[in-house]
């Protein structure tokens, strides 16, 4: 085979030994498991925001984040659920650039997954530590959530992952809510299948043993927007997108019917400024129709610290984005008062 062993990493049993969760954080994330899946099962009506960077960069500039992200949530948690978006490992589209901190925990350096790996857990439990809420991430690789699946309360599964049998599977087995992206194409059917495969029970092999999920409940849809052949893009958080998808839904024997909007990626154009207005767009249309503001449980932003992005390289600017651009803190903080007063 064309492949080396680099290395071999530590089962994640060890890696969660040697970096353990203290009760206080056992309990704080039981805590806010319920109040989430409390949501997606219609019983509160707090409103989900999913914010965070683009990608975790840096784990001190994403701790001060969540320091700021912490004192707004104490002024609206009556009214929203936030939950912070720290995102370990990237995609790729043609597998250059940067992968995330899994990858390069420091992204100027060499690839090095075995510190990746600590470095991620020790970020997730350092963000619930210094915010007090438990966080999103990304599931790249369905073999790797291991290591953080006893820190995480929501898991989203991406673009280019979505039709693959592996994802929808180890999902089955999850009991946080995970949001299922439309595909880049922006198919609908392709999702909702995800959701559906999602729901159910499977058999299959997973880290080398054989498994039985349970299917989990909160399985659910993103709208985070498509391109066509050429390559355009075309987004889908308008008002008659998701009167489609509420049509779409009802005709599927579906558990807890959700979406999320993400507000980004081609719903944006990576436009990051759009973000704003794609959000009260968003809010609107859940205000005007109450089987939508049922449907709608929240949206992802994309945020930092310093608005926009910048190269990897020697002249980086401390809390700003190496890959998609985001909203900077002042934006993010008046966006988030303002979903509180409309939601």
């Amino acid at each position: 085979m064309g492949m080396k062993l680099n290395k071999e990493l530590p089962l994640p049993a060890n890696l969660k030994n040697e970096y353990p969760l203290s009760r206080e954080i056992i309990s704080l994330k039981e805590r806010r498991d319920r109040e989430i899946r409390d949501i997606f099962t219609g019983k509160s009506d707090k409103f989900v925001v999913v914010v965070g960077p683009c990608s975790a960069d840096n784990e001190d500039s994403v701790c001060e984040y969540l320091s700021r992200l912490s004192r707004v949530n104490e002024q609206l948690s009556e009214r929203l659920m936030i939950i912070p978006r720290v995102y370990t490992n990237k995609p790729r589209t043609t597998g250059e650039g940067y992968k995330g901190m899994l990858h390069q925990p420091q992204p100027d350096k060499a690839p090095d997954l075995l510190a990746g790996i600590i470095a991620i857990r020790r970020l997730h439990i350092r963000a619930i530590e210094v915010s007090g809420m438990t966080c999103a991430d990304e599931m790249l690789y369905p073999e790797n959530r291991s290591y953080l699946d006893d820190l995480l309360s929501y898991e989203a599964i991406g673009a280019r992952s979505v039709e693959n049998q592996q994802h929808r599977l180890t999902a089955s087995g999850m009991d946080i809510p995970v949001g299922m992206k439309n595909p880049t194409s922006g198919d609908f059917v392709v999702m909702l299948n995800s959701v559906i495969a999602a729901q159910k029970s499977h058999n299959f092999i997973y880290r080398g043993c054989d498994v039985t999920t349970g299917g989990n409940d909160l399985a659910h849809v993103i709208l985070r927007g498509g391109v066509d052949k050429y390559g355009t893009c075309i987004p889908n958080y308008h008002y008659e997108d998701l009167v489609r998808l509420l049509e779409m839904y009802e005709k599927l024997d579906l558990q807890n019917r959700a979406v999320i909007v993400d507000a980004n990626h081609s719903n944006s154009n990576k436009k990051y400024k759009e973000q704003i207005r794609i959000v009260s767009e968003v809010l609107h249309s859940r205000g005007y129709n109450p089987e939508l503001k049922r449907l709608i449980k929240g949206v992802m932003i994309e945020s930092y610290l310093e608005e926009g992005n910048q190269p990897i390289g020697e002249r980086h600017v401390y809390g700003k984005s190496i890959t998609d651009p985001c909203l900077g803190w002042d934006d993010t903080e008046r966006l988030l008062y303002k979903i509180a007063e409309n939601c």
